[in-house]
Order: structure tokens, then sequence, then C-alpha cells
């Protein structure tokens, strides 16, 4: 979204800027890739509802909790036998639907932020992402991490801060240098609206991270089962969002005011056809990414991840 694409008349360049079209582009690719993922590693007998993980939501034991995940303080436990809907099916697509409206509601900021600040300060703001997960773990779901882990979390956060702060950054290759140059220029209070955006971003993907370790410690599902689940509401979130007349919001709509996300969408990959390779390209390295990080959260948790 930062780096402009030249009309197909070649008159000018434009920036794309339909960041929910992107999310929905991506979000398709990540629903197919999980569930093609799911139909080869599961046994031929399994129905659909069993490869989706919505057949059984039993509760996960105690004593099988990954400890990489911190363990939340216990609540209590009651001597009468009444069914317990923590652990429904309800209950779990519900946590999956929150995690989708916290995914949705965070790249946009994402987004936003790239076009005040440079990408290499984007990167390494994002590197410190540990402090919002560890915050939104203890704050939501009341989790306790290993004292060493606090140590480690605040070092790193520490260490990136001081690379950020005295290290220059080098001047990028020719054909990045105009992107660079755009964003480098700002003044600075436009470079701290960007870094607002970013914080706001890195709250948010605290808050999704905390809650998808909340549904492994709670349900037997597993990372691509919640990788579906979670891109499937995505899909649906951001369809309809791109087809309704949104007023002018400067994050999540910075099309024009009265006009849908998916036309404005359409009308610029028409104008500019070299955006669809990118599109494909992101959706696609997108999905294929996902993969690997549901898996790596379903076994180690949102911590070890980041």
């Amino acid at each position: 979204m930062s780096v402009p694409f030249d009309r197909v008349d070649g008159t000018s360049s434009d920036k794309f800027n339909a960041p929910l079209f992107m999310n929905t582009c991506q979000s398709v690719f990540c629903l197919f890739s999980s569930l093609l993922y799911l139909r080869i590693r599961s046994p031929r007998h399994q129905t659909l509802s069993e490869i989706l993980g919505i057949a059984h939501t039993y509760p996960v034991k105690a004593a099988s909790k990954e400890p990489s995940n911190g363990e939340a303080k216990a609540n209590g436990t009651s001597h009468h036998a009444k069914p317990n809907h923590r652990y429904s099916l309800k209950s779990l697509l519900l946590r999956y639907l929150q995690c989708s409206v916290f995914v949705t509601s965070a790249a946009p900021f994402g987004f936003a932020a790239l076009s005040y600040i440079t990408y290499p300060a984007m990167v390494l703001g994002k590197s410190c992402k540990l402090v919002p997960v560890m915050f939104m773990n203890v704050l939501l779901y009341r989790r306790k991490f290993a004292p060493y882990k606090y140590l480690v979390v605040a070092m790193v956060t520490l260490g990136i801060t001081m690379f950020m702060g005295f290290g220059a950054e080098k001047p990028g290759k020719a054909k990045h240098a105009k992107a660079s140059a755009d964003v480098g220029g700002l003044p600075m209070s436009k470079q701290l609206i960007g870094i607002g955006y970013l914080l706001i971003n890195l709250a948010i993907d605290g808050a999704t991270n905390s809650t998808q370790d909340e549904i492994f410690a709670r349900y037997k599902v597993t990372g691509q089962q919640m990788m579906f689940w979670i891109n499937l509401f995505c899909t649906l979130l951001t369809s309809l969002m791109c087809v309704l007349p949104l007023p002018y919001i400067p994050v999540l709509h910075p099309g024009e005011s009265g006009t849908t996300e998916l036309h404005g969408a359409l009308e610029f990959v028409r104008t500019h056809t070299d955006i669809v390779k990118a599109l494909l390209q992101y959706s696609l390295t997108g999905s294929l990414g996902q993969l690997f990080i549901f898996e790596t959260l379903q076994h180690f948790g949102s911590l070890t991840l980041v």
C-alpha cells in the first residue's frame, strides 16, 4: 500500500488504499490453504465436522497445557454436577469470532502506519510485540509466566529500542529510494501519527495472540483448525464491510465517503493491472506463512512465536 502502482495508460502512479479488500484476498487464500492442509493430514474416514474441529470440544486437562503459554489462575472448583458451557461449541466459535474481529481491526492500522514511518521502523516496532502479548495474557486471562520470561521480554524489548534509537538507517536500493524518501521526509508530527497507529496495531495483536492461547488452553483444536475458522470469519467480516457504503474513515475506509471499498478496489485493479501480481503474491505468501504460524502457536504459544 505504501508503493505506488503505474496506470495502464502511463499517465501517473497511485497508491492502493483498500486495506479491507487486501485482507479479504489473503483470508480467502488462508481459508483454502488451511482446509487443504487439514484434508491431506486427516484420516479418510473423518467427517468434515471432525476435520474442522467442531464435532467434539472437550476441555484440555490442566496437566496437558503447554507451559510456554503461561498458566491461568484457577477460578475455584464446584461440587455441583452442572453442565459447563465454557467448553461448548458456541463458546468456541465465539472465541474464533473474537480473534477475527481483532485481526480485522489490527491490519488497517498496520497498513496506515506504513504511510508515516519507514518499513524498517515498522519491522523493528513489531519486534517489540513481546510486551503487548505478555501484557494482554496477564490482563485479559490472568496468566502467569515464569520469572525469567519477564526478564527476557524486558531485555529483548530494551535491545530493540536501543537499536531503533541509536542505529542510523542506510539508504535503500535505487528502486526503493523514492518510496523511502516520501516517508522519511515527513515531519515529526506525522511520524508520531504513524507510531500511534503502530502502537494500536501492537495492542490489538497482543489481544489476538492471548485469545488464541486461551483457545488452545481450553479446547482440543489444532493450529490449522483455528486458522480455518478465524479466516472464515475474517472473510465474512471484511467482505461485508467491502460492500457497505462506509463514510470516510482515515484508517479503515480511506476512500471516498459513501462509496464501497469493493468498487474502488476493482476500479483500481482495472486501471493499475500491475497490482494483480502483488495481490496474489501477498495472499499466497501470507497463506503459506500462516500454516507455520498456527503450528507454532499450537505447540509453543504466542510468546515463543513472537
